[in-house]
């Protein structure tokens, strides 16, 4: 029984001459690994924290070892793992080059392990700069030599923004690196770049997100390493098939976070498709909005406008279809697909919220209070409250339905940040049934996928 379903949810019909069929993708994941596909069985964690002299503020390095003791806890026997704390440089804080086991830069966890990895992070201090292209090329360093079907995973925590070397860099790293593993991303207080972290965490396919107190890193170290030990598969591709003529527009993942793939692109076995890395799975759903234009066809024609496949190691285990049938119906050509609508509505909130600070930032209260206006009427709309409170702390509503708001003076640093950093996180919508959403599943097949 294969792991994985994919539905799709679409307005199939286009008036004459219409093009654009814009379809949601909805991946689902039971956790247990596809028969046949030399799923990975091997895993690596690379711990990597900031131990600059700016992480001696509020007892921040105290906190970073508790919490780096605790990821530690949840890393699963036989895990490979190591331990880095960064600075102007790269250094492995555990294991030690005499280590039991150790094999470029990392060892198996066991109780032995543990234990001497505990001991080691009680001992890191913090001082000195950031450099963060040092730390992924530490990272990859230890990754070198690690099987390509194994599940590669970095835990990168930093308090401040990169200052010690020239932005390019982090780009350069961004882009060598590329593709080696996965990097979940976490800013503690409110002294380190958005843009930077996000950055990094959508070159490697991770997530970004806030820690605002010190206090509270311990919880969040220990939860995204239980969340990357439940990962069963290493590496699963988007697979998109398209007739001949047709243009891709975007491939863009929508639920639990926006991140658009589109540059991500890799040709696929024919001219005909392309392949997006989503990275490794676990149990879990993800959304996908995908767009295809089409030339037009005449009333009443049908066309297979894409194929959308999930891959692992070349094999596709599911696949969905998406559909385009022309007519001079208005009551099917005008209606908008709700899966289609409110992810679209969605992407619109997160602009409109970086758009928003963005012109805040600036001093321009005007643009600032329209944009940031328009989010919060899109929020309510959506029934996304986890994004209206975020909003809250940074502008007063006068009327969530009519987008009525005002600035507040002095939002507190750490409030504007969160809505930064979590402004791309989505709501899902659940098939409602019925209506011009249409659905396929199908196990693994071959032929021209």
């Amino acid at each position: 029984m294969t792991g994985f379903t994919v539905q799709v949810f679409s307005n199939e019909y286009l008036p004459p001459g219409g093009t654009d069929v814009h379809a949601v993708v909805t991946v689902t994941a039971d956790g247990t690994i596809p028969t046949g596909t030399g799923a990975a069985v091997e895993a690596i964690e690379v711990l990597v924290l900031d131990s600059s002299g700016s992480m001696q503020a509020d007892g921040r390095i105290h906190e970073a070892r508790r919490a780096l003791a605790a990821a530690v806890n949840q890393i699963r026997d036989g895990v490979w793992f190591s331990v880095v704390a960064g600075t102007e440089e790269a250094r492995l804080v555990y294991p030690s080059p005499h280590a039991v086991g150790y094999y470029s830069g990392a060892v198996r966890a066991g109780a032995e392990t543990r234990a001497q990895a505990l001991a080691a992070i009680r001992e890191v201090q913090a001082n000195g700069g950031t450099a963060m292209s040092t730390w992924l090329a530490a990272a990859a360093g230890i990754m070198s030599g690690f099987p390509t079907n194994g599940i590669r995973h970095v835990l990168f925590v930093t308090d401040g923004k990169n200052e010690s070397e020239p932005p390019e860099a982090l780009q350069e790293a961004l882009q060598r690196y590329r593709g080696l593993f996965q990097v979940d991303c976490r800013g503690v207080g409110a002294n380190w770049s958005v843009e930077e972290l996000r950055r990094i965490a959508q070159s490697f396919l991770g997530t970004v997100d806030i820690i605002p107190e010190p206090h509270e890193m311990a919880e969040e170290f220990a939860a995204i390493m239980n969340a990357a030990m439940s990962k069963g598969v290493a590496s699963v591709q988007l697979r998109v098939w398209m007739p001949q003529h047709a243009e891709l527009l975007f491939v863009k993942q929508v639920a639990p976070a926006i991140d658009d793939l589109s540059a991500r692109a890799e040709p696929g076995p024919n001219a005909l498709t392309r392949d997006f890395p989503t990275g490794s799975w676990g149990a879990e759903e993800r959304d996908y909005h995908v767009a295809v234009r089409v030339r037009a066809a005449e009333v009443g024609e049908e066309m297979l406008a894409a194929r959308i496949s999930l891959v692992i190691d070349g094999n596709p285990v599911s696949q969905g279809m998406v559909k385009a049938t022309w007519s001079h119906d208005e009551q099917l050509t005008t209606r908008i697909n709700a899966e289609v609508a409110h992810y679209t509505g969605q992407h619109e909130l997160a602009e409109a919220i970086a758009e928003g600070l963005a012109a805040r930032q600036a001093g321009d209260e005007a643009t600032a209070t329209t944009k940031l206006g328009r989010a919060v009427q899109l929020a309510s709309q959506a029934g996304n409250d986890a994004t209206t409170k975020l909003l809250a702390q940074v502008v007063e509503i006068e009327n969530a339905e009519a987008g009525t708001i005002r600035l507040k003076r002095d939002p507190a640093p750490l409030d504007v940040m969160a809505l930064d950093t979590r402004s791309t996180k989505t709501t899902r919508v659940r098939p409602a049934g019925g209506g011009p959403a249409g659905s396929a599943v199908a196990s693994s097949g071959g032929g021209d996928l």
